[in-house]
């Protein structure tokens, strides 16, 4: 027994040793943990720290001046433009610039003065269920406490202000439908990633790679063998999630299925050359799957998915340029809900083909450094 425990022990001496004698194992064990807990601590949250809105004032009275600038110091509604005409509302929200649009119709200060309640109309991104319904809750305490203080003001019991909402693309404000779409991206993201770092990591620890350099094959078509079956096996798995949204969950489907490929593959190209990128510096499949992992987890919290991207601090914003999930999600979500077409998509579509192209080229280059 004593003998055995001894054994045992020198073996648990070892695995330590092997661990923390390498340094990108140390740098695995400790830095990613320690860099995720501060980045997700800020981040990950799902406070709604900042709701950009517009506002549509046709009374033009103190009531509603007054009504606004409780909006406006509330520290939270960040007001983006005032608009003229009704027509404006479909451009502020279509293009995302607004989460809410507030309207203030003709008669509000007329029927606060007579005791009779006044409307007050918001129009919410129902593409983002969970960000808005977030923001229609802070929009309804500040009027609860806008109505109080008229009440106490003017002497008059009830309600004063009487929201109505409407939710574009999303009526009645479901999760699932917000969450189901941003799936496709979610999931595809995660098992390609996985399987395309896995791919050059796998044949190093066989010895198999070492006679494909040797090949009469160039870089470029290692990568492109490497990259297109990936591509393909990505647009299964987000067909599958496609097939599940619309006859599982009976999610209506409002725009072309030309425009949702095109942007997937233009996503996946942008993950598979993460994935190869991370393929070619890791020397074995154990290093592949970890530096697969610290990505992944981040692009995935920090896209949006679960939090508002809006509340997260400027500078993780900025980083997050290169996160394509975070476009992936504004594609499909618009595409899906709102029918939005190739035009319109442009700005996700520009980011995703630079992201592949540099991480491509990326890992062109690293191939190529073997070979010479």
């Amino acid at each position: 027994m004593r003998a055995s425990l001894l054994r045992i022990m020198a073996l648990i001496g070892k695995e330590f040793l092997a661990v923390l004698k390498d340094p990108r194992s140390r740098f695995i064990i400790f830095l990613p943990p320690l860099l995720q807990c501060l980045i997700f601590g800020y981040a990950a949250s799902l406070d709604l720290n900042t709701a950009a809105y517009a506002v549509l004032d046709q009374d033009h009275s103190a009531s509603s001046a007054a009504l606004l600038a409780r909006l406006d110091g509330s520290g939270v509604f960040q007001r983006q433009a005032d608009l003229s005409r009704a027509r404006d509302i479909a451009t502020w929200i279509d293009s995302g610039r607004a989460l809410l649009v507030v309207q203030i119709d003709q008669g509000f200060e007329r029927n606060l003065l007579a005791g009779r309640p006044a409307p007050l109309e918001v129009i919410a991104d129902g593409r983002n269920s969970n960000t808005a319904g977030t923001a229609l809750r802070y929009l309804s305490s500040v009027v609860q406490t806008f109505n109080l203080d008229w009440q106490q003001r003017h002497g008059r019991p009830g309600r004063s202000v009487r929201i109505v909402t409407r939710a574009w693309y999303n009526p009645n404000l479901d999760s699932r439908w917000s969450m189901i779409p941003s799936l496709i991206g979610t999931l595809t993201l995660m098992g390609t990633m996985m399987l395309t770092a896995l791919s050059v990591a796998r044949e190093r620890e066989q010895g198999t790679f070492d006679q494909l350099l040797v090949t009469p094959f160039r870089p470029s078509e290692i990568m492109a063998g490497k990259a297109i079956p990936n591509v393909v096996i990505g647009l299964g798995q987000s067909s599958t999630i496609l097939l599940v949204a619309q006859l599982w969950f009976h999610i209506p489907f409002a725009g072309s299925f030309a425009v949702l490929y095109a942007g997937l593959a233009l996503f996946l190209m942008a993950a598979v050359g993460l994935g190869l990128f991370v393929s070619s510096i890791s020397k074995t499949m154990q290093q592949a799957m970890l530096y697969a992992f610290v990505l992944v987890m981040p692009f995935a919290l920090l896209s949006g998915f679960t939090t508002p991207f809006s509340s997260m601090p400027s500078a993780l914003q900025t980083v997050m340029v290169i996160n394509p999930l975070r476009y992936a999600l504004d594609i499909t979500k618009r595409v899906y809900l709102e029918g939005a077409g190739f035009v319109t998509l442009i700005p996700d579509f520009m980011p995703l083909i630079i992201i592949g192209l540099v991480t491509l080229s990326g890992a062109a280059w690293l191939f190529r450094r073997r070979l010479t």
